[in-house]
């Protein structure tokens, strides 16, 4: 799903988007419009830019993920600010992207992005990360137990808050690109978090990036 509220820069990455062969299942010019949408079309990716006309970007991101928690928004926007991607990925965004990216770049982050992979313009996963360690250096209220992970579950995990991707990792532990994706998700549900940049948090947050 595509939401943007300039016509044709919404045209054509919808056309970029189904020409690679994605299937666009609706598109949206209003943050409104699209969380009333977004329901019915059940999108598993929304390309969604920061500035809309009626509510802001971060707004749509968190209707978006209480309709529909399995779904991974990524941001498209002309702002490469500092506090827009923050407050995007605290949101709950996959990923965020600068419109001056290339086409084929676009694209391939929408695989990623559809795989559950943070993906964020060149100079802003640093910024995210560290973001994560200034929250993960402040002294919690409370810590609960950590649920059991397996041995291979943690040494993903550990590659995962290195910043690795899933290619990566497999290729670095001799394993399937699907069987790391499967780890990945099995982790996640046993910690009941939802993406990969939560399980990056939650990582730094036990020292397993060093």
């Amino acid at each position: 799903m595509v939401v943007d509220d300039h016509p044709m820069w919404r045209e054509g990455v919808a056309r970029d988007l189904t020409e690679a062969g994605h299937l666009v299942v609706a598109t949206s010019g209003e943050g409104r419009q699209a969380l009333r949408v977004a329901p019915a079309a059940r999108p598993d990716v929304v390309v969604l830019d920061l500035q809309l006309p009626d509510i802001p970007g971060v707004e749509v991101i968190l209707g978006l993920r209480a309709a529909l928690p399995e779904v991974r928004v990524l941001m498209l926007s002309a702002s490469g600010e500092p506090q827009s991607v923050l407050d995007a990925v605290k949101a709950g965004a996959t990923g965020y992207l600068v419109k001056s990216t290339a086409p084929a770049e676009f694209l391939d982050a929408v695989r990623r992005t559809a795989a559950g992979e943070p993906v964020f313009t060149p100079g802003l996963a640093g910024l995210v990360l560290g973001e994560y360690r200034r929250l993960a250096a402040e002294p919690a209220t409370s810590r609960d137990a950590a649920p059991r992970l397996t041995e291979r579950e943690t040494e993903v995990l550990r590659l995962v808050a290195k910043g690795l991707s899933y290619k990566q990792i497999a290729e670095r532990l001799g394993l399937s690109h699907r069987t790391v994706q499967n780890h990945v998700q099995n982790t996640l549900g046993k910690l009941q978090l939802h993406n990969r940049v939560e399980l990056t948090r939650y990582a730094i947050e036990r020292g397993l990036d060093d």
